[in-house]
């Protein structure tokens, strides 16, 4: 089941602009040596003055103008624990970890239908989920490497879903219903929270890899909502499922399902089979809700790839999501809405 929390809100304090950035960033969908299981032990548990700073956050405007907004945060509960870890044995492998679990989605009744067609593809490479008629979630590293935002951000487009047929318009006999192409849509603004900034070169490594779009014209198609990340245990079977568009299937939508192997406050480590180009989609529960017998899908997590991580003194590999914790729910939710009104329960 869905359970109901308080969420903390989060509250604009001051907004400055910023000088235009050079956008002269590479793409990098993999990062090396950020701070793994054993790390995100070790560190100490952020102070309320530490999470106005890390929720803080940038926007980028399509005229390639730059702002700092910087928050309060209220009614947070800080948890005295840390980043516990569940121990799980390790393994080291690589981005497909034995057989390629993944699906190809072919059919038309499926690619333009919920929930396949809330996926959507970035034109920096990656994947991403619709959120709202308006909004697009992410990975912020698709976006920008830490010190710099990537080569084709300024100029940001989604393409979102819609399918054609083989040859003249008319379907053939023995065809599938057709190939994804993309109805590309400008993004107006870029959302992404401050601890990215400092996790590439600091010591929150991929807590903070999110971002939220915003579209110029809101599209007419049935998105995901949000919802908080609930532990291993109160998952039906530890499985997650997400959708995106990797590398190695040009063309194609891939959908997967798997089980989680373990997990930090902050993130899921997983071994989901995936390749670069799927980073960014939005992983999502089938929960029922509360009190009632209807199911519903909501993103409870964000793709963020292929990762090293350090585990005992060692570089181990992972896929890696970060989790949508109450305080990450109350910030992309305000970025939605604009106001803390709407992000009260999640």
């Amino acid at each position: 089941t869905w359970h109901l929390k308080k969420i903390p809100q989060i509250v604009r304090e001051r907004t400055f602009s910023l000088d235009s950035p050079k956008f002269e960033a590479k793409t990098k969908l993999e990062l090396d040596s950020v701070c793994g299981i054993e790390c995100q032990r070790k560190l100490p548990v952020p102070s309320l003055s530490d999470l106005k700073n890390l929720l803080s956050y940038e926007t980028v405007f399509e005229n390639g103008t730059r702002t700092l907004t910087e928050v309060n945060v209220l009614g947070v509960v800080l948890d005295p624990a840390g980043n516990t870890t569940t121990r799980r044995p390790s393994r080291k492998k690589r981005q497909i970890y034995g057989t390629d679990s993944r699906f190809s989605i072919y059919d038309k009744r499926f690619m333009t239908n919920f929930p396949f067609n809330t996926a959507v593809k970035i034109s920096t490479g990656c994947s991403g989920i619709l959120i709202s008629p308006k909004h697009v979630l992410t990975a912020a590293h698709c976006l920008h490497n830490g010190k710099d935002y990537v080569k084709g951000s300024k100029r940001l487009r989604v393409g979102l879903m819609k399918t054609k047929s083989r040859g003249n318009g008319r379907k053939r006999k023995g065809t599938s219903d057709g190939m994804p192409s993309f109805q590309w849509t400008r993004v107006k603004s870029t959302h992404i929270p401050k601890g990215w900034f400092k996790g590439v070169s600091g010591d929150i490594a991929l807590d903070y890899d999110y971002a939220v779009l915003e579209l110029k014209r809101p599209h007419k198609r049935k998105y995901m909502d949000l919802g908080i990340s609930p532990t291993i245990k109160m998952m039906p079977g530890s499985m997650i499922h997400f959708s995106g568009f990797d590398n190695d299937r040009s063309g194609q939508l891939v959908y997967r399902f798997c089980s989680i192997s373990d997990e930090s406050n902050d993130l899921f480590y997983q071994y989901c089979d995936a390749e670069p180009g799927s980073t960014g989609s939005g992983i999502y529960l089938r929960l029922k809700e509360p009190n009632k017998k209807k199911w519903k899908r909501k993103i409870i997590a964000v793709y963020s790839g292929h990762q090293w991580v350090d585990i005992n003194g060692e570089q181990q590999d992972y896929n890696v999501a970060v989790r949508i914790t109450p305080l990450k729910y109350a910030q992309i939710c305000f970025w939605i809405h604009g106001n803390d009104e709407n992000c009260t329960q999640g």
